[in-house]
C-alpha cells in the first residue's frame, strides 16, 4: 500500500472519508474513556501486597497526562487534514505502542491489562476493516512477543528497578505468547467480519433512507402540484390528507378539513353513484358557489390499517361545462345561420322584383309627384334591405381568403374612388393617404378591400355632415418576432363612447338608426381569417377615433 493511497490530500473528501473522519473522532474519545477507566480501576485495586503498577508511580501520572495531551492534539489535527486513512493507521499504531507500555508497567507477562491490545485491533476493524484489524493483530503480537523476549533476557529490570522476571525458560515464554497471539488474530477476524457487515448495513440503510427521502419528496411535489384534487380518508371516515388542488376546488384549506368526517364535510361525494361510472356532483364551495365536480374514489391499502381507507380524486368541470355550453350554442347559431341565409336568399328574389317594378312605375308616372315620391321610397328601402341581406350573407358564409401579394397604395386608391362615386359620399370629407412607397401586403385583396371600404364608411358616418378628414396610414412592424403590416384609419369625428368601445365589433351592434350592425363585425371576421388583429381606440387629442388592423407577412 503506497502513501498516495493512504493520503489523497489534493482531492476533496469523499463520503467514505467523511465517515472515516467521524469514526476517528469517536475512537479518540473512546481512547480517553477507556484509559481513564483502566487507570482508575487499577488505582483502586492497588495495594501493598498486590502491586499492579510498578514503581515509581509518578511515571503513571506522566503516562496519563501524555496520552491526554496526545489525544487533544490528534483531535485538533483531525479537523485540518484530508489524509484520514494515513491518520487512522498512525493512531492505531500509537494505540498498540501505548498498550505495550501499559502492559510493561503492569507486571509485563503477569499484567491484567493484556486485553488492552483488543482495543486497537477492534478499532482497526471499525476504521479500516479486515486489513486494518489483521495488521493491528500482527503488530500487537509482535509487540507482546518483544515484551516477553525482553523479560526473558532480563532487559525490563534495567528499565524498571525492582522488576522480577517470571519467565525462566523459553518454553514458558512460548506458553505465555501462544494463547494471546492466537486470540489477537481471532478477535481481528471476528471484529472485521462484524465491522464489514455493519458497514454494509449502514450503507444499505443510507441508500434506503435516501430513496425514501426522494420518494417522499416526489410524492409531496406530485401531491401538491397536480391539478387534480386528492383527498385521503381513514377507515373511520376522517380526512387524513388534502392537497392544494382540492383546496382550490372546494374553497377550503387543509387546516379546516383535516380530521373532519368526509360525509359531514363533503356530503356531495357519495359512493353509491360510483356504479354509474365517474359521477358528476353539484358541489357547493365554501363561498356558496355551486360548481360541477367530477370525482371518483378507490380503496387505499395503508399499512396497519383496515381496507376501508379511501382516496378521492376530484376535478372542477366548470370550464369544461362552459365549453360544452358554448359548443352547443355555436352549433345552434350555425343552424340558425344556415336557416337565416336560406331565408335571406328567398327574400332577395322578390325584393329585386319589387325594386324593378317600382323603378318601371316611377318612369311611367313621372308627372304624378305623390306617386313618384312613394315609389322613390320603395326603391330606396329595397336597396337598403338588399344591402343588409348582402352583408348578412357575407357574414354568415365567409369565404376562405386567397392570399397573394398586392399593392396597398393601389388598393386604397381604388377603394376611395369607388366610395367617391357613391351617391352617399359627402364632399365635405377629405381623405389623406400617408403610405410608404412600394408597400406591398400579403392577403386576399378582395377581402382587404372590403375591410378598408367598411372602415372608411364607418369613419364617414362618424363625422356626419361636418367638415372632417380621414387619414389612412400604414407601416411594416416587427412584433413578437413576426413581421406585420399595420394599417390605421383615423377620423376627426366625435369618437366612441367608452362603455361601447369593447362591443362595437359584435354582430348586429349599431348606434345608427338605419345601420345593420354588420359592417365592423365583417371587418373583424375578415381580419381574423387572415390571422390578424383589429382594434379601436379614441384619439389622445380628444377628436375622433383610430381603427388599427394588422396583416401578418409570410
Amino acid at each position: 500500500m503506497s502513501f498516495l493511497n493512504l493520503c489523497k490530500a489534493a482531492s476533496p473528501p469523499s463520503i467514505e472519508d467523511i465517515h472515516l473522519k467521524r469514526q476517528l473522532g469517536w475512537i479518540l474519545f473512546l481512547r480517553v474513556i477507556v484509559l481513564t477507566l483502566l487507570i482508575g480501576l487499577t488505582t483502586l485495586l492497588e495495594t501493598k501486597e498486590h502491586q499492579l503498577i510498578l514503581p515509581p508511580l509518578e511515571y503513571v501520572l506522566y503516562f496519563i497526562v501524555g496520552i491526554y495531551i496526545y489525544t487533544i492534539l490528534s483531535a485538533l489535527i483531525l479537523n485540518r487534514i484530508f489524509c484520514f486513512r494515513f491518520f487512522a493507521y498512525f493512531q492505531l499504531i500509537t494505540d498498540v505502542l501505548l498498550a505495550s507500555c501499559l502492559v510493561i508497567y503492569t507486571q509485563s507477562s503477569q499484567s491484567i491489562f493484556l486485553t488492552i491490545y483488543f482495543y486497537p485491533i477492534i478499532c482497526g476493524a471499525i476504521l479500516l476493516f479486515r486489513r486494518g484489524s489483521l495488521l493491528m493483530a500482527a503488530l500487537s503480537s509482535l509487540c507482546y512477543g518483544g515484551i516477553l523476549a525482553a523479560e526473558y533476557h532480563d532487559l525490563i529490570d534495567r528499565l524498571i528497578p525492582g522488576f522480577q522476571s517470571n519467565i525462566p525458560t523459553s518454553q514458558v515464554a512460548m506458553q505465555y505468547f501462544s494463547t494471546p497471539g492466537i486470540t489477537f488474530f481471532l478477535v481481528a477476524i471476528l471484529a472485521s467480519l462484524l465491522a464489514e457487515r455493519l458497514y454494509r448495513a449502514e450503507s444499505e440503510l443510507s441508500q434506503t433512507s435516501q430513496s425514501l427521502d426522494r420518494l417522499a419528496l416526489l410524492h409531496k411535489q406530485i401531491f401538491d402540484d397536480i391539478n387534480t384534487g386528492i383527498i385521503t380518508v381513514a377507515s373511520n371516515g376522517d380526512i387524513t390528507s388534502f392537497n392544494k388542488a382540492a383546496g382550490q376546488i372546494t374553497g377550503y384549506n387543509a387546516v379546516e378539513v383535516l380530521g373532519k368526517n368526509i360525509e359531514t364535510q363533503f356530503p356531495e361525494l357519495i359512493e353509491k353513484k360510483m356504479e354509474e361510472g365517474r359521477p358528476v356532483a353539484s358541489f357547493t364551495r365554501k363561498n356558496g358557489e355551486l360548481i360541477p365536480v367530477g370525482y371518483s374514489w378507490t380503496r387505499l391499502n395503508m399499512p396497519g390499517d383496515s381496507a376501508n381507507s379511501k382516496v378521492y380524486t376530484m376535478q372542477d368541470l366548470s370550464k369544461i361545462k362552459s365549453m360544452e355550453d358554448k359548443m352547443r350554442q355555436a352549433e345552434k347559431m350555425a343552424a340558425i345561420g344556415e336557416m337565416a341565409a336560406g331565408v335571406a336568399h328567398e327574400f332577395r328574389n322578390p325584393l329585386a322584383a319589387i325594386s324593378g317594378a317600382a323603378q318601371v312605375l316611377q318612369g311611367d308616372i313621372i308627372n304624378d309627384p305623390d306617386s313618384s315620391g312613394l315609389l322613390t321610397i320603395i326603391t330606396r328601402e329595397c336597396d337598403r334591405l338588399d344591402g343588409t341581406i348582402r352583408d348578412f350573407l357575407q357574414f354568415s358564409k365567409p369565404a376562405d381568403p386567397e392570399k397573394n401579394w398586392f399593392s396597398l397604395q393601389a388598393l386604397i386608391q381604388e377603394s376611395c374612388e369607388l366610395l367617391a362615386q357613391s351617391a352617399k359620399w359627402d364632399n365635405n370629407i377629405e381623405i389623406i393617404i400617408d403610405l410608404p412607397e412600394n408597400l406591398d401586403c400579403w392577403g386576399d385583396s378582395g377581402q382587404i378591400k372590403q375591410v378598408i371600404i367598411n372602415l372608411i364608411t364607418n369613419a364617414r358616418n362618424a363625422i356626419g355632415a361636418k367638415d372632417g378628414t380621414i387619414t389612412i396610414s400604414a407601416i411594416e412592424q416587427n412584433a413578437d418576432n413576426m413581421e406585420n403590416t399595420v394599417i390605421r384609419i383615423t377620423d376627426t369625428g366625435p369618437g366612441i363612447e367608452e362603455r361601447i368601445l369593447q362591443t362595437i365589433f359584435e354582430p348586429f351592434f349599431t348606434t345608427r338608426e338605419n345601420g345593420t350592425g354588420l359592417g365592423l363585425a365583417i371587418v373583424k371576421q375578415l381580419i381574423n381569417s387572415h390571422d390578424g388583429t383589429v382594434t379601436a381606440v379614441n384619439n389622445t387629442d380628444g377628436t375622433g377615433a383610430t381603427f388599427t388592423f394588422t396583416l401578418p407577412l409570410p
